[in-house]
């Protein structure tokens, strides 16, 4: 804190937030009654467990940690207009702390969920100012897949194509969930010639957008104007837009309308939506078989979860 805001400041409480699952997210009060937001991207934050197989920085969908992930995710959303939370300070040398940090701006307006279940007079404007904002992104093209750090240092994914991607993933996530749940075990083979065959559906294509990946209603916070902040950015790729819009549905539910776009590939959606709900049963699952504490919800996702996969069979 005082090497962002001077020799002379004293630290007066810390509160951990809630939510995050791949760093550590706190509230910091200083002496002169300014609060701001602290990350701190270390293994004890992290409540992922080890990845099965070695990880590879240049898979799209590798685990989204990382002051550098940050750092590039929030210099590409300013540059397309989008806003995300002031950067006071942000250190990968671990000089300052043991661990890669940032300070960020505390945006304490709520959630645009918050604002959403409370009818908030604002939250349809907050809502349609999200709209421009997504718009700003989808409307940023990329040659090549894969996180924006990556692009930003002309590091080109040179593997299989958006819809390969997914199927392998879809695949190995419904391998996963049929290991756990006997409901999805009992009908493993018709899932995966369900998978297979939607994928099979899709036609080739390379227009790569800038998406979030996870843009739900609780990643995007109010500002003091009534405006969206987005955060949680670090997952930022070019990927099929149809993959950011699968997620904007099944998040924001009957409020999805006001985020519709004109264009989407169909048969692009539907084989994303199974590979959407299979992945929310696997990486709940997972995160559960460490020290999770919000263990309710993560029951609760994979259960809605699997009802959506068991509806692809019926």
């Amino acid at each position: 804190m005082r090497v962002a805001f001077g020799p002379g400041r004293t630290l007066a409480a810390v509160q951990r937030l809630s939510g995050g699952s791949t760093k550590g997210v706190y509230r910091l009060s200083l002496d002169d009654g300014r609060t701001v937001i602290g990350y701190i991207w270390a293994a004890a934050e992290n409540y992922w467990p080890a990845p099965r197989g070695p990880a590879s920085d240049e898979e799209p969908f590798g685990e989204a940690s990382g002051a550098g992930l940050f750092e590039a995710a929030a210099a590409r959303l300013a540059a397309v207009g989008v806003r995300t939370p002031r950067v006071y300070l942000l250190d990968r040398t671990l000089a300052v702390y043991p661990a890669e940090i940032a300070l960020v701006e505390d945006v304490r307006g709520g959630t645009l969920e918050q604002w959403l279940e409370r009818g908030e007079p604002g939250a349809q404007e907050a809502l349609a100012r999200l709209a421009v904002a997504l718009r700003a992104m989808h409307g940023c093209r990329g040659r090549h897949i894969g996180r924006v750090a990556l692009a930003d240092a002309g590091i080109a994914w040179s593997g299989r194509t958006c819809e390969q991607i997914v199927l392998d993933r879809a695949l190995g996530h419904l391998a996963d969930a049929a290991s756990r749940v006997g409901r999805v075990a009992a009908i493993r083979g018709e899932l995966e010639a369900v998978t297979t065959g939607l994928a099979a559906a899709v036609r080739p294509r390379a227009d790569y957008r800038l998406i979030h990946g996870e843009l739900g209603p609780d990643h995007v916070l109010i500002d003091e104007r009534g405006g969206p902040v987005i955060i949680d950015i670090e997952g930022l790729m070019f990927f099929d837009v149809e993959w950011e819009h699968v997620f904007l549905r099944l998040r924001f539910g009957e409020h999805y309308r006001s985020l519709r776009e004109d264009g989407l590939d169909e048969q692009r959606l539907r084989f994303y939506r199974l590979a959407m709900h299979l992945s929310l049963i696997e990486g709940p699952l997972r995160l559960l078989d460490g020290d999770f504490p919000d263990r309710a919800k993560m029951l609760w996702i994979v259960e809605y979860n699997i009802d959506k996969v068991l509806e692809f069979v019926r």
